[in-house]
Order: C-alpha cells, then structure tokens, then sequence
C-alpha cells in the first residue's frame, strides 16, 4: 500500500481542539467534520487540501481529548497519512481505529517541508521526499494493523471475519 501527496507541516503538540474545533462536534458526520478540518491551526487547509495529501507534524501530534472526530476529520478531508515526530498514544490507537494510515518517524517530521511531495510505502515503511530526493525509514504497520487500515478500520474489519 502506497501513499502519494503534498505536504501540510505543522509543529510541535497539534491538539485535538485545533484538529477538529469543539463547537463542531455535534456532528458526527465525516464530511461535515472534514469542513472544518485544522481551521483553527490553518484556515486555508480545507481550501487546498487535495485526495491524498499528507499531514507532516513534529512532537506530541493529537494531544488533548481522546475524541474519535479529530483523525475522522483528517481522513475525510482527503489527508492520506499523517507523519509525525511522535503521536499522543490515544490519537494513534484512534486513528488506526478509523483506518486513518499515521508513521512515526522523526527524521522525516523533521527534515520534510510545506509544499514538498511525498511518497510513503507502508509496506517497507520507506518515505520518500520527491521534492528533495530524501529517503527515511519509518516504522512499517505489522500485518494485523495493515488489515485493519485496509478495511477502512477496526469496526470494518471485524465485519469481515
């Protein structure tokens, strides 16, 4: 499984209120959320985020509240992978929970920049900068997570079985 898109960088503790603001949540609908996707932290992300994208943060990525909505948000608004430094240990189990791909990695969180292309390969866990030509080696998923990622998350997964 491959993922190929433009680069959103953000810093250091990217929290949930600013993934996904609490006065809309609401909602649970993923396409209402995926509205109003990191406009607290980037009013335009909404506007230029395209299918694919990818979200490349620094250190403690979804800390704050353990609300589902926040990698909903992200997956719906198109973002194919979030990379970071390190995520908060709830926003990780969510997001693999959703089927949301994220990668720990940080030589790439910190070496990759706003603007860059980006293949990511999760088989290998090799990220690659298209734009720069770097090369990092992020933790690949083991099989079990692979699985549930492609069903599209947990709850889907378990459908299958």
């Amino acid at each position: 499984m491959k993922a190929i898109g433009k680069v959103f960088k953000y810093g250091d503790n990217v929290d949930t209120d600013v993934i996904i603001p609490a006065r809309y949540l609401n909602s649970s609908d993923p396409a209402e959320l995926a509205t109003h996707c990191m406009e607290d932290i980037d009013k335009d992300f909404v506007k230029n985020v395209n299918k694919g994208d990818i979200i490349v943060a620094t250190k403690n990525f979804g800390c704050g509240s353990s609300r589902e909505h926040a990698p909903i948000a992200i997956k719906a608004s198109g973002v194919s992978c979030v990379i970071a430094d390190t995520f908060a240990r709830i926003f990780y189990r969510n997001s693999i929970n959703i089927g949301l791909p994220i990668m720990e990695c940080a030589e790439a969180a910190n070496a990759i920049n706003a603007g860059d292309e980006v293949e990511i390969d999760f088989d290998s866990g090799v990220i690659f900068d298209k734009t720069t030509g770097q090369s990092f080696k992020g933790q690949p998923f083991p099989e079990f997570m692979q699985k549930i990622i492609n069903a599209e998350g947990l709850l889907n997964y378990i459908k299958t079985k």
